[in-house]
């Protein structure tokens, strides 16, 4: 069974920065390809980036073009996705996701998901 624990949420200031982390287990990375979905309240969850199985790969959403940077280590099976320039848009629950295709935007139908960090961008 996948397995995949996200961490690194919290509370920032407008303009700030995080970098949330995914740790996967039982698997390797080079299996699927990994993407972040955020869902903020009374919204569909969105896919804001995701990288490739071979690594090779990375797309972002509009809405983060810029701002977000995901990377990957292949020796810790771990996903970042550091995030700049936080908005208050930005505040969601962030959710780590597995499938052996990317998905950006909506819908985002990975087939293997995290349990989700809150991040909250806020004054």
């Amino acid at each position: 069974q996948v397995q995949l624990v996200e961490s690194g949420g919290g509370l920032v200031q407008p303009g700030g920065s995080l970098r949330l982390s995914c740790a996967a287990s039982r698997f390797t990375l080079g299996d699927y390809a990994i993407g972040w979905v955020r869902q903020a309240p009374g919204k569909e969850r969105e896919g804001v980036s995701c990288i490739s199985s071979s690594g090779g790969g990375t797309y972002y959403a509009n809405s983060v073009e810029g701002r977000f940077t995901i990377s990957r280590d292949n020796a810790t099976n771990t996903v970042y996705l550091q995030m700049n320039s936080l908005k208050p848009e930005d505040t969601a629950i962030y959710f780590c996701a597995a499938d052996p295709l990317c998905f950006v935007g909506t819908p985002a139908p990975y087939e293997y998901w995290g349990q989700g960090t809150q991040v909250t961008v806020s004054s």
